[in-house]
């Protein structure tokens, strides 16, 4: 079965969108203590600085982020979020190497938080320590395992948190990556969870966005989901996901690729674009055109949910 290879970027999306929630679902404790009245502040462009690596091999996805504890001083929170399925030997080492330059960049420790989603269930890393002559050190972090909520499914259905509802997609994807046809209707089921759970329309676009791409499926099983998410959606009145705009889309770009033309992918996304936000300017063509292909696919799936011009000037400055 095919895989992603830009894995983080959905990991990176919804932990944006959700990161409160995101630190109340993995690390209870820690959301307790924090003032999030004040939003939070996320440093993407320092934490690129301080760590520049981390935008080779899509393998993994980091945030650093500023919050507020309850009484009032700042806090630096770093999520490490492990999407490679294979164990990393060096994994506590570079946590602590973070660790180490952010508090070099601004005096101040930061809370180093992991997320492991591989599926080695004695793997789980949490200290890094060396030894010299008159000298040790013993870095200790914070990690979950996303394996160990299988053994709670019961638990993950009837929570609201939009992260039990990731982490039942990607336990899914793990466990059906051999067999296509049960990925489909898992696929289906957590998304006809999150209609029958009351989500809204917002939520419900941004966890089907994850879902769909974590949980790939093969070119031959694509239009029968379609079909089958169109008529449950049909059924309940409720068309958020499977509109004229997506199922034109992924008829749009499955032409595009059979045919291999860049510009007509690229004419395409715009028509869409424009549908959504009105005429664009001149100025922002030209920066439109600068985009790769898997930057023009990614921009494709991400203005379903725009509404104005400033959707798109977020989503680009993200990049």
């Amino acid at each position: 079965m095919a895989v992603r290879t830009d894995q983080d970027s959905p990991w990176k999306e919804i932990l944006r969108q959700y990161f409160p929630e995101a630190i109340a679902f993995f690390f209870p404790d820690l959301h307790r203590l924090i003032d999030w009245k004040k939003p939070p502040e996320f440093l993407d462009k320092e934490f690129q600085q301080l760590a520049p690596d981390t935008a080779i091999g899509k393998r993994y996805a980091d945030l650093l982020v500023k919050v507020w504890r309850k009484r009032g001083k700042a806090m630096f929170l770093l999520l490490h979020v492990e999407v490679q399925a294979k164990p990393e030997a060096n994994f506590a080492e570079r946590m602590f190497v973070y660790a180490l330059r952010i508090f070099d960049r601004f005096r101040q420790p930061a809370v180093s938080l992991a997320v492991l989603c591989d599926g080695n269930a004695t793997w789980r890393p949490h200290r890094y320590e060396f030894s010299c002559p008159g000298t040790h050190l013993s870095f200790q972090f914070d990690t979950v395992k996303l394996l160990d909520y299988q053994a709670q499914w019961q638990g993950l259905e009837a929570n609201r948190n939009p992260f039990a509802t990731v982490v039942m997609a990607h336990l899914k994807a793990q466990e059906t990556k051999r067999n296509a046809n049960q990925r489909k209707e898992w696929k289906l089921s957590l998304i006809r969870r999150l209609y029958e759970a009351g989500y809204s329309r917002r939520d419900v676009l941004h966890l089907f966005k994850f879902i769909d791409w974590v949980m790939i499926l093969p070119e031959g099983l694509k239009q029968a989901f379609w079909l089958e998410l169109k008529a449950y959606e049909e059924e309940r009145k409720v068309p958020y996901i499977t509109s004229v705009e997506e199922i034109g889309f992924e008829r749009g770009v499955q032409q595009g690729r059979q045919e291999g033309r860049q510009e007509e992918r690229r004419s395409l996304v715009l028509l869409l674009l424009e549908q959504r936000v009105g005429q664009l300017p001149d100025d922002w063509r030209d920066r439109l055109s600068q985009l790769s292909l898997t930057q023009l696919e990614a921009l494709a799936i991400a203005l379903l949910h725009f509404s104005t011009l400033a959707d798109l000037e977020a989503w680009l400055a993200s990049r």
